[in-house]
């Protein structure tokens, strides 16, 4: 699907100079007494039970350096432990890249710190994986690391909103960006410019189910559950809801 006309939502292009990051250190393990924490992030996927090549891993780590370099003058994750990236962060993006077909265009609504957006581009290079982020500082910094990084991902500094008047995808994806019935206003307006939403959810995903049907926002859509998975080490259950267009699920049947 494309769009004639109109302008590209311009791409950040370069970071102001008072916004440069400090020099990169790599970090070397340090002892710990407690054994059981990982201080590698080839430990932490290793506990978690995750195979990713060694080239994504090295392009991982490099992306996670970056981004808690970052979060030391901006409040980007409180992830910032290598338990928490790999049982957060990692393991939400490729539960989320399992449900993407090979090769389609993804646009990652409210990136924040480019979670699930940067890792998917990492983790599925196939993918053809934009990022928006309407927090002008917070853009700013996932353009200096997609720039870092040499990451075939282009950056909107503005509302998911507004690149959906120009741009078309495959897939909307977010992350910890608002309620339900938040994301569904957002995007009401804008069903012809995608295919549907996938969704990471907690375990109130079924009370925002609620509150969006209250609000009669579901009822040209369907909604499911399209995966259920446990954070590594703990009993924290977290959900892929997968929403589209109601009349859409009816003609792909008609069609079979």
């Amino acid at each position: 699907m494309t769009k004639p006309g109109g302008c590209n939502p311009p791409a950040l292009e370069v970071l102001f100079p008072s916004d440069s990051p400090p020099p990169i250190v790599f970090e070397q393990p340090t002892l710990n007494d407690d054994s059981s924490t990982p201080e590698t992030l080839e430990q932490a996927l290793l506990d978690a039970n995750l195979q990713i090549e060694p080239g994504q891993i090295e392009l991982l780590d490099r992306y996670r350096q970056s981004l808690w370099r970052w979060n030391e003058q901006l409040n980007l994750t409180r992830h910032t432990t290598f338990e928490k990236f790999v049982g957060r962060d990692v393991v939400d993006t490729l539960e989320l890249a399992k449900l993407l077909p090979k090769g389609e265009r993804v646009l990652d609504i409210g990136t924040g710190g480019g979670v699930p957006g940067l890792l998917l581009a990492i983790c599925r290079p196939d993918l053809r994986v934009k990022v928006s982020e309407s927090t002008q500082k917070k853009a700013r910094v996932v353009q200096a690391i997609v720039k870092e990084l040499q990451l075939p991902v282009e950056v909107f500094a503005c509302r998911a909103e507004e690149v959906l008047e120009l741009k078309t995808f495959d897939t909307l994806v977010a992350r910890a960006v608002a309620s339900l019935w938040k994301i569904l206003t957002w995007v009401e307006p804008h069903w012809a410019a995608f295919d549907r939403l996938l969704l990471i959810k907690g375990q109130r995903w079924v009370e925002e189910r609620g509150e969006a049907r209250h609000r009669g926002l579901l009822k040209h859509l369907q909604l499911r559950k399209a995966a259920t998975y446990l954070t590594p080490g703990t009993d924290m259950e977290s959900v892929i809801l997968s929403i589209c267009p109601a009349a859409a699920v009816e003609g792909s049947i008609k069609g079979k």
